[in-house]
């Protein structure tokens, strides 16, 4: 009995230890997200062919968590009636959402996200314009995120794209403004900016956001895809504190879109 009394307890013992450093495992290991930001030019390739088997390839290649998407067709004449969101949603294994901007074309035109995380919450968010200019909108996703079940919002979003840059000067303070009535949490902005980096567009963007790819030092042209000149779309974050920058690159697509497709590899600090 005594022997029998002895392998329990032994047994009992190894199986908590086991436990703990599963656990201590499980709490230590850090949370990576992997973040794309793609303008997809309405679906239409540099070719004039609407391939969506294509570019969902280039999508999940890089096996994203995270996806913006803009210039993005819902329903219109352009795009034959294609729900572009849904449509890549379902080649690539991910949720999409779609953020309308304005209708066009019989249909609608906008923002989508991709993503293979948790979806907790929805917001599209019209920006301000000038009369005459296209309407614009900021997708907020809300999504959780690590075994903690903490969450993120990630917002995608496509700024005017006029050579006057009031319009885009004003996005960015509404999107700013936006983000600040949330008290705290975790923010990935990620999107076409139609800005270079040394504008007031993007000076007021870095206010409050971290540039992943100034952070990792290989900020990259990424438009047009076949030979980037201008760096327009970016991946910023926000606190700085709570993001380190693992991986950043412009990947070399050009055939697909327009503009070259924007990875970043985010890992979350505790």
């Amino acid at each position: 009995m005594k022997s029998t009394s002895r392998l329990r307890v032994a047994t009992l013992t190894i199986l908590a230890l086991l436990a703990a450093i599963i656990l201590t495992g499980c709490a230590t290991k850090p949370v990576q997200l992997r973040v794309l930001t793609y303008n997809i030019h309405h679906g239409e390739g540099m070719d004039g062919q609407f391939d969506y088997e294509r570019l969902a390839a280039v999508i999940k290649a890089q096996k994203p968590d995270l996806v913006a998407l803009q210039e993005v067709d819902n329903k219109t004449r352009r795009a034959s009636g294609v729900d572009q969101a849904k449509v890549l949603g379902d080649l690539t294994g991910m949720a999409s959402v779609f953020g309308v901007a304005m209708a066009y074309s019989g249909g609608e035109y906008g923002e989508a996200v991709l993503t293979r995380l948790p979806i907790l919450e929805t917001r599209n968010a019209p920006l301000p314009y000038t009369m005459g200019n296209e309407p614009r909108s900021a997708l907020m996703v809300r999504v959780r995120i690590g075994p903690r079940g903490r969450s993120l919002w990630f917002i995608g979003t496509h700024l005017d794209h006029t050579r006057n840059p009031a319009d885009r000067l004003a996005q960015a303070r509404e999107i700013n403004r936006l983000v600040a009535l949330e008290s705290e949490g975790l923010f990935i902005l990620a999107g076409d900016l139609n800005a270079t980096p040394e504008t007031e567009v993007m000076s007021t963007f870095y206010e409050m956001w971290t540039d992943a790819a100034v952070v990792a030092g290989n900020p990259q042209p990424t438009i047009p895809s076949d030979s980037p000149r201008r760096r327009i779309d970016y991946i910023l974050y926000r606190p700085v504190e709570k993001f380190r920058v693992i991986e950043m690159q412009v990947l070399h697509e050009p055939v697909a879109s327009d503009h070259a497709p924007v990875l970043a590899v985010l890992e979350l600090m505790e």
